[in-house]
């Protein structure tokens, strides 16, 4: 079974993931992946340069992240182009890498940690879909806090992403972390807990996933 995991921005994903991997869990990180598919010599890297120009590179010819995420985060045609260039990219390594592990087991369970699971329509391909869930009064007080950020920046990084909210209409499970830091722990296992009763549920006779199992489900 694979499984797409997403939220926005401030939400706590990246807490629950990082428990998921403390637990065992098989994860793919999108943003992992995403760094690798632009290193220099990558055909990501060059379609980058091409569109925007070389003066987004280091002196040593690797992507200067910052510069480009703080000239995309305010020309929204801009970023639209960087997602068209590395979104595919991305995708088909996590699928790759998702698939091998799983094989034809269905009760074997591949999470692929995607910050834009939905803006990028890959929720679509994922058996399940889980979007870690925090209300956006919430994500701005969190988003200010971790980043140092004023109001108005937090609010402008919060509005650059999918709303929560119309996020939360993709989803299959919803995990509601709208709590203290120290719930994350028990929020981590019992969403697994739930994927792996789901994994169960759906085994064919052939080894694949049944997704006709899978029922929206809400973890608080």
């Amino acid at each position: 079974m694979i499984v797409g995991l997403t939220g926005g921005i401030a939400t706590g994903k990246s807490s629950i993931s990082t428990t998921l991997v403390q637990r065992g869990v098989y994860l793919v990180d999108a943003d992992v992946i995403a760094r690798e598919v632009v290193e220099p010599g990558t055909r990501g890297l060059r379609a980058i340069v091409e569109v925007f120009g070389a003066q987004y590179l280091h002196a040593d010819g690797r992507l200067d992240r910052e510069k480009l995420g703080q000239f995309i985060f305010c020309d929204e045609k801009a970023r639209l182009q960087l997602n068209q260039i590395v979104h595919p990219l991305v995708r088909e390594e996590m699928w790759l890498r998702a698939n091998r592990y799983v094989g034809n087991d269905a009760t074997r369970i591949a999470i692929l940690d995607v910050p834009l699971l939905i803006e990028g329509g890959t929720h679509r391909l994922v058996d399940v879909t889980v979007l870690i869930y925090a209300p956006p009064a919430q994500q701005l007080i969190r988003l200010m806090k971790r980043n140092g950020y004023d109001e108005g920046t937090a609010h402008t990084r919060i509005a650059a992403q999918l709303s929560i909210e119309e996020k939360r209409a993709h989803a299959d499970v919803i995990v509601e972390n709208s709590g203290d830091e120290k719930e994350v722990p028990r929020l981590a296992r019992e969403l697994y807990r739930h994927l792996e009763n789901v994994a169960q549920a759906g085994v064919r006779e052939d080894g694949k996933f049944d997704r006709s199992v899978v029922q929206d489900f809400v973890i608080q």
